[in-house]
C-alpha cells in the first residue's frame, strides 16, 4: 500500500516531539541581526565554529550601520575561520548597507523583504523569521533536512524549493519553526549522511529507508553543483 505522506508526517512529528520537544537553533544570538549574520556565516561551516567567531564579532558590531561601515579586509580576518570569508564578509556588508538604506537598520519581518537582502535566500530568511521573530514563513532546507526528509518518506524531491513545498503541505504551519530545528537535530545526532545510526533511531519502525547508508540518491557532488558565491547566496 502506498505511503500516505500526511499520515507519515504525523507519525514523524509525534516521534520528534517525544525526543526533541525543545529543539531550537544552535547558533548563539541576542538580536535578529545577530542571527542573520550568524546564519550567513554558517554556510558550509559548523554552528560550533560560528559561535566561537561571533562571540567576539558581536562584541564589536552591534548595529547594521556598524557592519555597513566595516572595513572589508578587517571583517574578512574576523570571520576567516568560517570559510568562504571573502564572500561572507561582502554579503554581510552589503546586506547591512541595504538594511540601513531601506529598512532603517532593522531586519525586516517578511520573506519577500528578507530575500531582497544580499546573501539571504529562503533558507536563511526562514531561519531568521522563525527563530528570531516566531514567524512561520516556511521550513529551512539544509543538507540535514534534505537527507532526513527523503529517508523518512516525506519527499522524493532533491530541489530545496520543492522539498520545502512538500513539507509545508504535510506539516502543520504551527509546527514549521520547531519541525525544521528538530529534523536538523535528528540529522546531526542520529541520521548521519554516511553512517546513520538506524539501530538506535526512535523513528526506526516507521522509516522506509532504515538501514540506508551513503549520500541521498540523486544528489550530485557539491563541487559539481555550485560555486562558492552560489553557496553563500543559498545559505548552504
Amino acid at each position: 500500500m502506498p505511503l500516505d505522506r500526511k499520515e507519515q508526517a504525523e507519525r514523524v512529528v509525534r516521534g520528534l516531539k517525544e525526543l526533541f520537544p525543545d529543539a531550537d537553533c544552535e547558533l548563539n544570538f541576542t538580536t535578529p541581526l545577530d542571527l542573520l549574520v550568524a546564519t550567513i556565516l554558517s554556510a558550509q561551516c559548523t554552528d560550533e565554529r560560528v559561535n566561537i567567531v561571533t562571540a567576539e564579532l558581536f562584541q564589536k558590531y552591534h548595529t547594521a550601520a556598524d557592519y555597513a561601515a566595516a572595513d572589508q579586509e578587517t571583517l574578512e580576518e574576523e570571520v576567516h575561520s568560517t570559510g568562504f570569508f571573502r564572500q561572507k564578509s561582502k554579503a554581510i556588508r552589503t546586506m547591512a548597507q541595504l538594511l540601513v538604506a531601506e529598512f532603517d537598520g532593522e531586519v525586516p519581518k517578511t520573506i519577500e523583504e528578507m530575500t531582497r537582502l544580499p546573501g539571504v535566500a529562503r533558507k536563511t530568511a526562514n531561519v531568521v523569521l522563525g527563530t528570531a521573530y516566531g514567524i512561520p514563513s516556511g521550513i529551512p532546507i539544509d543538507t540535514h533536512v534534505r537527507r532526513v526528509a527523503y529517508r523518512l518518506g516525506l519527499t522524493d524531491e532533491t530541489d530545496p524549493d520543492k522539498i520545502e513545498r512538500d513539507l509545508m503541505e504535510i506539516v502543520p504551519r504551527e509546527e514549521w519553526v520547531w519541525f525544521g530545528h528538530a529534523v536538523i537535530w535528528l540529522g546531526r545526532r542520529i541520521c548521519h549522511a554516511r553512517a546513520p545510526e538506524c539501530s538506535i533511531c526512535f523513528l526506526n519502525e516507521i522509516c522506509p529507508k532504515r538501514g540506508v547508508g551513503g549520500p541521498t540518491p540523486g544528489k550530485r557532488p557539491r563541487r559539481a553543483v555550485k560555486s562558492a558565491a552560489q553557496l553563500i547566496e543559498a545559505g548552504e
